[in-house]
């Protein structure tokens, strides 16, 4: 791979009309926007031409004390946009417009991504060689935990599948292969609150998922168990991705499980728990962190699968309160994101 050397584009003191939005240029070259109604971080982020899951953290670095929850804008407020690399995005051609150039790096399309987010841009190779199977819960026949978002009916298995397919995204950025167990072949990832429900997911490669509830997990430890032992003697890892379901009144934080007797599945939960609380520190310090991870043998995909693992339940869908953790797409990025560099922590500390 060839890394390029970037370039920053300093800009003198200006102020224009972007998408009438009053914007500025301040002194220390930052760009200055005021957040609109329904303005999210990355929809921010694109209004400016930029890629919002690369420029993601450097903003909320930047506007910390200016965010609620570490992840929503409000409405009438200034922040602060990163310094753009010339070689990714934006540079100004004009005083009344800002046109992107985008000096190219190679990347690969994958259409499970959807074709918003097919292109998979390299960003490293620090998990060259590594394998990851991830498995999203239900599916098929079975869309899990249901509640009632606005009038409109939402299903676990379809924020579980976006999560997924967001982790899936960020871990090849990092060179690893990637095996997404349950597929949907149109969905792709999605930057809407509501996800709509379908029922044409499949199984690993494309098994028709069974109405029975042990047959449907007995068809993905298989499949799980089948591409580990083609993949014998090579870094292997498995991660779950589950929505909770419980009574409306209870909010919970992310949870992480493992097998009881995995040495690695333990390290790998745990890492991944590890980075949730620094960011919770980081980003929601006046909140404790209450998620844990611990062992749950009792769980089918814990007991009967090959690969260390690490199982994780993401919020109650049927709570006000963690609903906003689910629905909102910048969320799920930021859940995405975590989860990666857990798992970057995990293999790198080995």
């Amino acid at each position: 791979m060839v890394f390029l050397a970037k370039r920053y584009c300093f800009l003198p003191m200006l102020f224009i009309l972007c998408n009438g939005i009053h914007c500025a240029y301040g002194q220390d070259s930052l760009l200055i926007i005021v957040a609109q109604k329904g303005d999210g971080i990355l929809s921010l982020l694109r209004k400016q031409g930029m890629n919002p899951y690369e420029s993601y953290d450097d903003f909320i670095a930047l506007n910390m004390d200016n965010i609620r929850d570490s992840v929503h804008l409000y409405e009438g407020r200034s922040y602060k946009i990163p310094q753009i690399p010339l070689d990714t995005v934006v540079v100004v051609d004009s005083i009344q417009k800002q046109s992107a150039k985008i000096k190219e790096i190679k990347g690969k399309e994958f259409s499970i991504f959807g074709k918003k987010h097919a292109l998979v841009l390299p960003k490293s190779e620090r998990l060259k060689g590594t394998i990851y199977y991830l498995v999203s819960g239900h599916g098929g026949p079975d869309p899990g935990a249901m509640a009632v978002y606005r009038g409109k009916s939402i299903a676990e298995d379809e924020y579980a599948y976006d999560i997924t397919l967001r982790l899936a995204k960020e871990l090849m950025a990092h060179g690893a292969t990637v095996y997404i167990i349950i597929r949907d072949p149109d969905d792709g990832i999605r930057d809407d609150r509501i996800l709509e429900i379908d029922r044409d997911e499949v199984n690993y490669p494309e098994e028709t998922i069974p109405l029975n509830q042990v047959s449907r997990l007995k068809q993905r430890v298989e499949a799980v168990n089948k591409l580990y032992l083609k993949n014998k003697g090579k870094y292997q890892r498995l991660v779950v991705t589950h929505v909770d379901s419980r009574s409306k009144g209870q909010n919970i934080d992310v949870f992480f499980y493992h097998h009881e007797k995995s040495k690695n599945g333990k390290k790998l939960a745990e890492s991944i728990h590890k980075t949730f609380q620094k960011k919770y520190k980081k980003f929601q310090p006046n909140r404790t962190y209450s998620g844990t991870f611990g062992d749950r043998t009792s769980l089918y995909l814990v007991k009967k699968t090959h690969p260390a693992m690490a199982y994780i339940e993401i919020g109650n869908i049927r709570n006000k309160k963690d609903q906003r953790r689910i629905l909102d797409p910048d969320n799920r990025q930021a859940l995405a994101k975590w989860i990666s560099e857990g798992i970057l922590l995990d293999y790198e500390g080995e």
